[in-house]
C-alpha cells in the first residue's frame, strides 16, 4: 500500500515548514516602528538605499514558525541519545535555576574584588571538589573547553621542561586517544608519535616503553579510552613515563565512567582536564557553553595559568598577573577571566546536591548501563573487543559483512526508528565503529526500547535484499538523506528564491 499524500504536505501533526523567505508577504509586518526623524547621514556614499530582504510576516506566522522548527529538533528532552564519547545526558532544572540567581546571572569580570566575594568563593569550592575527587594537588579553572584544558595541561608540562632546562621535543599519543589529543601536543610544538593498541583495545605497554627515551615530553593517555575501556596497566605506564623523565597527562573526558570510584592521583597523572558538561552534568551542544578545568599534580602545580583564586587577608582574591605572588611561575593566561562561571555554578550545584556517594553511584550507574547494552546487542551486533566496558560500548560492522547495508544505513534507520543515531566510525581503530554511550540518566525501560529497535534494524539488514531499502532511510523523516559529501564540500548558506524549489524537489 502507498503512503498517502496530502494537499498540505502536512502527516498528521507533522506539519511542513516553508522557509521563512518563502513566507514573505510584501506589506505585512509583525510590529510597526515610528517613522525615522530627521538626521544627518555621515556615510556618505557607503550608505544603503537598498531594502534589507527581511520577509514580511505577521506575529502569529513567525510564532508558528520557530515553533515548528523548535518541534523538528531532536533533545534530551525529547529523547533518548546514544551518542558515544560526548555524553549527552539529562541536566537537573535545578542547576539552571541556580545558575539564574541574580547574584550570579549578573556577575561582571570588571567589579570590584569586595563585590563578588561570593563569585570567588563558588570558584574556589569547585575547585576543592574537583582536587578532592581526583587527588590532585591543584586545579586550573580558566580553560574554556575540554580542548582548551588539554592545551592548558601541556602547556604547564612544557613550562615544567623549559624551567629545567630540558629541550624534549616528543610527545606520544595512543591511537586509542581522542583527536584533540595530538593537535594539543602539535598547537604545543611538539612532534606527534603514535603508540599502537593490543588486541584487547588498549594500550601496547611494551611499545610505549620501547619509545620512551630522552626525547619525549609527555605520554597523552585517555582512560577510559575512546573503545571503552579501561587502561588497566595505567600506574606502570605513568612509572615508566616519569623514570624517562617525561610527563603523563591523562585526558579526563571519560571522567564520569570512573568519578568517586578511583582517584587519578593514585595512578601517577600529572595533568588531566575535565569536561565539566560529561561528568558534571552543565550544558553541552552548539558550541559550549563549556568548561574544561585541569588539576595538575605537585610537580606542575606551581605553573597553572592566572587569574586563579587566592586566599587573601580580607577574604577571597584573584590573582591576576602572572610572575608575581602564588602565580610566580605560571605561564601565562589562558584566555580573560576566570573561565565559564555559569558552568561552573551548575557543576557545583550538581556536586552538592549528588554528594561524593551519589556521584559514585552515578559513575557506576553509566557503566552498568553500558554494559547492559553491550550484552543485549550482542545478540545481533559484534562487539568490538571481548569482555566487558566502561561507559561506552562499541561494536564494529563485521554483523553487516554481504548485505550490502553500511554502518551509515544504520544509523539512517535508526532516525525512522525515532533515536538520534549513535557515534558512527569512531574510534578510528574499529572498522565500521558504532559507539553507544546510554549515560546513567537513562531508565532500564528506555534503554530496552532502543535495544529492540536497535535488533529489530539488525534483523532487517541480516535478512538479505535488504541494502535498496536501508539506503534510502531516513524515509519518515521531515527531509530525506542529504548528500553530505557535497553538503559539507558546497555548502549553500544563502537564500535564493530560483534555487530553493530544486533543492527542495531534489531533497523528496
Amino acid at each position: 500500500m502507498t503512503k498517502p499524500t496530502t494537499a498540505s504536505g502536512h502527516k498528521g501533526l507533522q506539519l511542513e515548514q516553508a522557509l521563512i523567505f518563502e513566507q514573505d508577504t510584501q506589506g505585512t509586518t509583525a510590529v510597526d516602528l515610528p517613522p525615522i526623524p530627521e538626521y544627518a547621514d555621515k556615510l556618505g556614499e557607503f550608505g544603503c538605499d537598498d531594502p534589507l530582504g527581511l520577509p514580511g510576516l505577521s506575529e502569529p506566522e513567525v510564532v508558528r514558525h520557530y515553533t515548528r522548527l523548535s518541534q523538528k529538533n531532536y533533545s534530551i528532552d525529547s529523547g533518548f541519545y546514544p551518542l558515544g564519547s560526548c555524553t549527552m545526558k539529562h541536566n537537573p532544572r535545578l542547576n539552571e535555576k541556580m545558575a539564574r540567581l541574580p547574584g550570579f546571572a549578573d556577575v561582571h569580570p570588571f567589579q570590584p574584588i569586595s563585590t563578588v566575594q561570593g563569585a570567588l568563593e563558588l570558584i574556589d569550592s569547585c575547585a576543592h571538589w574537583l582536587t578532592e575527587l581526583t587527588g590532585m594537588a591543584a586545579v586550573a579553572m580558566s580553560p574554556a573547553a575540554g580542548a582548551h584544558g588539554e592545551l592548558c595541561g601541556l602547556m604547564c608540562i612544557k613550562s615544567a621542561h623549559d624551567a629545567a632546562g630540558s629541550t624534549r621535543s616528543v610527545v606520544l599519543v595512543p591511537d586509542s586517544a581522542h583527536g584533540t589529543n595530538p593537535a594539543t601536543a602539535a598547537l604545543c610544538g611538539y612532534a606527534v608519535e603514535s603508540i599502537p593498541a593490543n588486541s584487547e583495545g588498549r594500550v601496547d605497554i611494551n611499545a610505549l616503553k620501547s619509545r620512551l627515551g630522552p626525547d619525549i615530553a609527555a605520554v597523552m593517555i585517555t582512560n577510559p579510552n575512546t573503545c571503552g575501556l579501561f587502561e588497566r596497566e595505567c600506574i606502570a605506564i605513568a612509572e615508566a613515563v616519569h623514570a624517562a623523565g617525561a610527563y603523563f597527562y591523562m585526558d579526563g573526558a571519560n571522567f564520569n565512567a570512573i568519578v568517586g570510584r578511583l582517584r587519578i592521583g593514585d595512578l601517577g597523572v600529572d595533568a588531566m582536564h575535565i569536561n565539566l558538561h560529561k561528568t558534571f552534568s552543565t550544558p553541552h551542544g552548539g558550541g559550549g557553553p563549556g568548561a574544561g578545568p585541569t588539576v595538575l599534580s605537585e610537580a606542575l602545580a606551581p605553573y597553572a595559568p592566572v587569574p586563579m583564586v587566592v586566599h587573601g587577608a580580607d577574604g577571597f582574591d584573584a590573582e591576576e598577573h602572572a610572575g608575581f605572588g602564588t602565580a610566580k611561575k605560571a605561564y601565562g593566561r589562558m584566555k580573560g577571566y576566570h573561565g565559564q562561571f555559569g558552568v561552573f555554578v551548575r557543576a557545583l550545584a550538581y556536586m552538592m546536591s549528588m554528594g561524593a556517594d551519589g556521584l559514585k553511584q552515578a559513575s557506576g550507574d553509566a557503566v552498568l548501563n553500558a554494559n547492559y547494552l553491550l550484552a543485549r546487542l550482542s545478540e545481533e551486533l559484534t562487539p568490538a573487543f571481548p569482555g566487558p566496558c566502561m561507559h561506552e560500548a562499541v561494536f564494529d560492522d563485521r554483523f553487516l559483512k554481504g548485505t550490502g547495508v553500511t554502518t551509515l544505513d544504520i544509523s539512517k534507520a535508526l532516525i525512522d526508528e525515532g533515536f538520534h543515531p549513535p557515534t558512527m566510525y569512531f574510534p578510528l581503530v574499529v572498522h565500521g565503529a558504532l559507539l553507544i554511550e546510554p549515560t546513567e540518566t537513562e531508565s532500564k525501560a528506555a534503554l530496552d526500547q532502543f535495544v529492540e529497535s536497535m535488533l529489530h534494524v539488525a534483523r532487517r539488514a541480516k535478512a538479505g535484499n535488504a541494502a535498496a531499502e536501508f539506503q534510502a532511510a531516513p524515509q519518515l523523516a521531515p527531509r530525506r538523506r542529504l548528500d553530505e559529501t557535497g553538503a559539507a564540500r558546497k555548502p549553500v548558506l544563502r537564500w535564493k528564491p530560483d534555487e530553493t524549489a530544486a533543492a527542495r524537489q531534489a531533497a523528496e
